[in-house]
């Protein structure tokens, strides 16, 4: 039987360590981080999202607030609301809640975004900067689950991982922390997706089975190695057999199965939020500087 991960007390501790920062920043320097979310729409997950994201941000002591704009707002407008926040001193932080509506680019709005701004780790720049192995902001979910293991006691280094899903947001990143020359990295990683030829068999090869896919209760215990260390990145509300929220992993099937595994909710959740704040306290940080 498979140990659970606890994302959310994990997510805690981080969360009392960014409060400190936040204070010393304050004292030492007159500076409270701020951190401005933009929502285009009324998507009812972006929305907890965007709440949630608030309301730990305000409980750490940041200031923070949501710039909420219609769904049929044009993308002129979304672009000069970022190039405000660019030029707004008090905004260390700015995240562009994602999905936007099919009539915005999204790559166009994420590239205006200043780099130095860009906590979540989407800009080209910050990206190329996390490839070149000096990252400035790591992407939050990959960052999460990249703590989540160390703070679990689970070793990377020299192990095989396997990640389930190719997206920018969370894939691509993962294999490129995990497989460099980090306190993150050593791990020999391979990426596949819905489309890879024998998934079940690579997938059963991963000492540390990452599953970004997006599809709900995608992989079953008969494609986990046993003893693997599982994390479960998907969230569908509702898509469980009883209703509930679930993962992209069948949690009963690999529950017997892994070694570790990481509920929904409750695992990596918790955790991209953590990073969150955890990287606008270092955007404040650094502009203070």
């Amino acid at each position: 039987m498979a140990t659970l991960i606890d994302g959310k007390a994990i997510a805690q501790q981080i969360q009392g360590e960014v409060l400190t920062d936040v204070e010393r920043l304050r004292r030492e320097r007159g500076v409270v981080p701020g951190l401005t979310v933009v929502l285009v729409g009324d998507d009812p997950a972006s929305k907890t999202y965007v709440s949630n994201k608030a309301r730990v941000s305000t409980k750490l002591g940041m200031n923070s607030t949501v710039e909420a704009l219609a769904a049929d707002a044009p993308e002129s407008r979304v672009l000069s609301l970022i190039e405000r926040l660019n030029a707004d001193s008090a905004v260390h932080g700015i995240l562009v809640q994602l999905p936007l509506p099919p009539h915005i680019n999204a790559s166009r709005v994420l590239q205006l975004v200043d780099p130095r701004k860009d906590v979540d780790g989407l800009h080209p720049f910050n990206i190329g900067l996390l490839c070149a192995g000096t990252p400035r902001f790591i992407p939050c979910t990959p960052f999460g689950i990249c703590e989540l293991l160390a703070r679990s006691g689970v070793a990377v280094a020299g192990r095989e991982v396997v990640v389930v899903g190719r997206s920018n947001l969370v894939g691509r990143p993962l294999s490129v922390l995990l497989s460099s020359k980090s306190k993150f990295g050593d791990a020999t990683v391979t990426v596949c997706h819905s489309r890879s030829a024998n998934l079940r068999d690579i997938c059963r090869r991963a000492e540390i089975l990452v599953v970004a896919i997006g599809r709900p209760r995608f992989v079953t215990g008969n494609m986990i190695r046993p003893g693997a260390v599982v994390i479960d990145v998907g969230t569908h509300p509702a898509a469980g057999p009883d209703g509930k929220m679930c993962g992209d992993v069948e949690f009963e099937s690999a529950f017997p199965v892994a070694s570790m595994l990481t509920p929904v909710p409750g695992g990596v959740g918790p955790m991209t939020i953590a990073m969150l704040m955890r990287n606008t306290v270092n955007a404040a940080i650094a502009q203070a500087s």
